[in-house]
């Protein structure tokens, strides 16, 4: 048997050996981890070259509020994939599909260059990011977004957070910061297959911050840069053409020059992408067109959406458009008629936008019964007068309407129907009482001042008769008589 001294010799001998084991598995540790950190610094220096300013200028400003926050809402916030490029649906003219580009540069594939276990947390924590930006939480998703940036990930993860931070803090109204980031990503990757969807996002900001030639230089861009693609990305062409197209036509159009305006959506009409908003494009068109005085082309364009979109909630502003048309070109007869195709509208059909329809309503018939009134043309006058009346019960609507119906009965020398009327709304006076406006009064007043004037008139009239017939000198009916039966 061993001895006491025997077995504590032993146990300090297996002590010994183990904390050199120890020793030696430290110092691999420590000589693994010194290369890994060199190479990781080596790599966060290549990679992260131009986000750093980026992350910077996020971080600094998130605080400081957003610098654009009096310009109009963006509408390109909408969900994003980092696998895939979407094109924002803006002005409600065109929906672009969802397409997905090339995989070589968009995939968020585990390289060698940066580990397996930290490429996994970058992209979930760029899912993460997506996520919030998705459910309108900027100030969860920009933080994540600008640790990516200034971390040691993939160039694809790189280009995909690059482009959802620049997505986000469009969707906050931030245009400068927005368009300086989107150009961040054109100067790192300027072949890359994004930089036409992106270019087409600086349009849209240009125009939003009311730099309108800027804009259809980044429009016009667009169409070069969608050359390069390759053919397998045709979908994404033409997707992107058409969405610039429809972005041009909008800046001609939001920036008064209707002419231009109206060629490019007759253009879009042309097209069969079932994406586009035909409604609002034909509508857009037909306003470009009245303005500009395009007659014959206006009353095509309208008399084809009527019938093609007769529940539209455009419909009575393109009847106003399609009467004002018909009357220039002479057609009176066909004007009125759509006319009071308006006023007579079905009232289901104004259930969606009662406010729209009866304010084009009371303009399209104000607007062609005065004309008409002015014309001479009193009784195609006051068969509007009769039907716009009745769109509105209110004294403040009626009551004026009905004045100018008596000063109608007036012009068609019916000064019965006319004093009947003047008491009508003379009758409704006390109706008003202590509501009554300025203008209510005015027609109150004008109304009492035209029935005296018609009693006057009258009166004098029938003096005139009477002093007519006492002048007149006494038939000879004898004289008549005789000459008649002389043989």
């Amino acid at each position: 048997m061993m001895s006491v001294g025997d077995r504590f010799s032993c146990r300090c001998i297996t002590r010994s050996a183990l904390v050199s084991r120890v020793g030696v598995v430290l110092v691999f540790c420590l000589l693994l981890t010194g290369g890994l950190i060199a190479r990781a610094d080596a790599l966060t220096d290549s990679s992260t070259n131009g986000f750093a300013s980026a992350a910077t200028e996020v971080t600094n400003t998130a605080s400081s509020g957003s610098s654009g926050s009096n310009l109009a809402d963006s509408s390109i916030a909408q969900d994003f994939n980092p696998t895939s490029s979407s094109l924002p649906s803006t002005n409600q003219i065109a929906t672009a599909p969802t397409v997905t580009p090339a995989a070589d540069t968009n995939s968020l594939e585990i390289t060698n260059s940066v580990p397996a276990a930290e490429t996994n947390a970058a992209v979930a924590k760029l899912a993460m990011a997506t996520y919030f930006a998705n459910t309108r939480q900027p100030e969860k998703a920009q933080p994540l977004l600008v640790e990516l940036l200034a971390g040691n990930v993939s160039e694809p993860i790189q280009k995909s957070a690059l482009f959802e931070l620049a997505t986000v803090i469009h969707s906050e109204n931030d245009l400068p910061r927005a368009e300086s980031i989107y150009g961040q990503y054109l100067e790192r990757w300027p072949s890359d297959i994004k930089v036409p969807e992106i270019l087409l996002r600086q349009g849209e900001i240009f125009r939003q911050m009311g730099l309108n030639d800027l804009a259809l230089g980044k429009f016009y861009s667009v169409m070069t840069s969608a050359l390069s693609l390759k053919n397998d990305q045709l979908a994404y062409y033409q997707s992107l053409v058409l969405q610039t197209q429809v972005e041009i036509a909008e800046t001609h159009y939001l920036t008064g020059q209707f002419s231009d305006a109206a060629d490019f959506y007759t253009r879009l009409l042309l097209n069969t992408d079932p994406s586009l908003n035909r409604t609002q494009i034909q509508y857009r068109l037909i306003r470009s067109l009245a303005i500009i005085g395009r007659n014959e082309q206006t009353v095509a364009q309208a008399k084809d959406f009527v019938l093609r979109y007769p529940d539209a909630d455009q419909v009575p502003e393109i009847r106003y458009y399609l009467a004002q048309a018909l009357k220039a070109l002479g057609q009176n007869a066909e004007a009125l008629q759509q006319v009071l195709l308006c006023l007579r509208e079905q009232k289901s059909r104004t259930e969606n936008d009662p406010q729209s329809w009866a304010y084009w309503q009371q303009r399209i018939g104000n607007e062609i019964a005065n004309q008409l009134f002015r014309e001479g043309d009193y009784i195609d006058a006051l068969l509007v007068y009769t039907d716009l009346a009745e769109l509105d019960p209110s004294p403040g609507w009626q009551i004026p309407v009905d004045y100018q119906m008596g000063i109608t009965y007036e012009k068609l020398s019916q000064p019965e129907k006319a004093v009947e009327t003047y008491n009508a709304i003379l009758a409704r006076e006390t109706e008003v009482g202590t509501n009554t406006t300025s203008a209510l009064q005015a027609v109150f007043d004008m109304s009492r001042w035209r029935l005296g004037f018609i009693q006057w008139q009258t009166n004098a009239e029938a003096v005139d008769h009477s002093l007519i017939r006492s002048t007149m000198p006494p038939l000879d009916l004898s004289t008549n008589l005789q000459t008649s039966t002389k043989p």
